[in-house]
This record gives structure tokens, sequence and C-alpha cells, in this order.
């Protein structure tokens, strides 16, 4: 299990990351949140844990968002219903209040993790449209007889939906709902999209910069074209 871990506090930072290496996670602590994200990029995290001391850190939860699909913990203090509402909404999968056991903490997450993983997609048959393949057993995409490439979980799932509408145009808020599984507000959540847009046509586009199956409807949304 590889774990991000992001606070604001040096000794918490080091409490956290102490509690969960024990647990058996390989940890990665950072106090910031820039740097964590490039470490991210390098090597994709299965959870994220945000130890912040403002609520709600709507800013920093779409940051984490934009990055990828790992399980998304934040520790925070009590705060409001609303503060709290606007962080799930952001796009948390769990917030944790201080004061907090660290043994509970580490099997909260470790729950999460198992949760983030429980939903199988063996089960699903291979989708193929014209010389394009996806195989949900494996999550890999294959194009034009060319090697197959590992796609990530949003990755995966948006081109899932591109694919089982084919030809039809998705609007940007049906996507969001569906690829997320939250509602998003439309100008972080438009920038999320059009980041993931692009990692996933660098995997499926011979000329990314001149996409022909992953097209984009100008203020609408987005379709695939599968030429026959």
């Amino acid at each position: 299990m590889h774990v991000l871990v992001v606070g604001d506090n040096a000794d918490e930072l080091a409490l956290v990351s102490f509690a969960l290496k024990r647990a058996g996670m390989t940890v990665v602590p950072t106090s910031d949140l820039e740097a964590g994200m490039r470490a991210f990029a390098a090597e994709p995290a299965e959870l994220v844990v945000l130890a912040l001391r403002e609520l709600p850190p709507v800013p920093e939860v779409h940051r984490v968002r934009r990055q990828g699909d790992a399980c998304l913990a934040v520790i925070a203090d009590a705060a409001s219903e609303e503060a709290l509402c606007q962080t799930y909404e952001a796009g948390a999968d769990v917030v944790i209040l201080r004061p907090y056991s660290l043994r509970v903490l580490a099997l909260q997450l470790k729950a999460l993790l198992r949760r983030g993983r429980g939903t199988s997609l063996n089960i699903l048959p291979s989708f193929v449209i014209g010389k394009l393949t996806l195989d949900p057993s494996s999550r890999t995409v294959q194009v034009e007889g060319r090697a197959s490439r590992r796609l990530t979980q949003l990755e995966f799932r948006l081109l899932y939906l591109l694919m089982l509408h084919r030809g039809q145009t998705v609007p940007t808020e049906v996507v969001l709902e569906r690829v997320w599984g939250y509602e998003a507000d439309t100008e972080g959540g438009t920038e999320m999209l059009r980041a993931l847009v692009r990692r996933l046509r660098a995997k499926v586009e011979p000329e990314p910069k001149e996409p022909r199956y992953i097209v984009s409807e100008p203020t609408v949304g987005y379709r695939l074209e599968v030429p026959d």
C-alpha cells in the first residue's frame, strides 16, 4: 500500500506517517502539497492523506483529484456541518476529525483502501469497437494493434463511459458524476476533466494533439468516434 501523507504540522505528520508504516504501508510524507503531487505523478499512491489545520480544504482536495483517483482522506479540526459538506463535495472520501486515535486511524484508512479496491472489473467482458479494445480485467486499452496501455481507474471509467455512448456527446456534468462519483463545481470539475482527457488521449490517440477518437464538443462535453 503506497500512501502519500501531506501535513502542515511537523509533529502530526511524523506521528501519522509512523502509525501508517507500523500498519504495513509504504509512506511518503511531505509538508509541501505541490512536492507531494510531483511524487504522486512519478509513483501514483493508492491513498492520499491531507492532514490540514484549516477546513474546508477545497483547493487542496481539488488539486489531488486533478492528479488522480487515489482514495482521499482529510484530517482536520472540528468544523461546521457546512465545512464538512464542502470537503466531501470537493471529493474527499472520508474526513477524520481531531482528536483521533492513531491505531483507529490506521484501521480506518486500511478499510478505506479495501473498499477502494472492492469493485471487481473481472465480471465485465472485453469491450471492442472498431480497432479499439478495452479489457476491464487488466484495465488496459489497445488501439489499432499497438501495444496495450494500462489505464488508471479514472481513465478506465472515462473511456468505458464514452464507449458505452459511442458517437454521442456526453455532457460534462454527466461525465463528472459518472467518472468521479460526485458532483463537482463547474470550474474545478471542468479543469479536472480536461486534465484527465489529456492523459487518456496520450494513451489512445496516435496523435494526441490531433485527436480523432476522443472528440470534444466545446461547452457541451465529449464523445468517442471510432472509424469502422
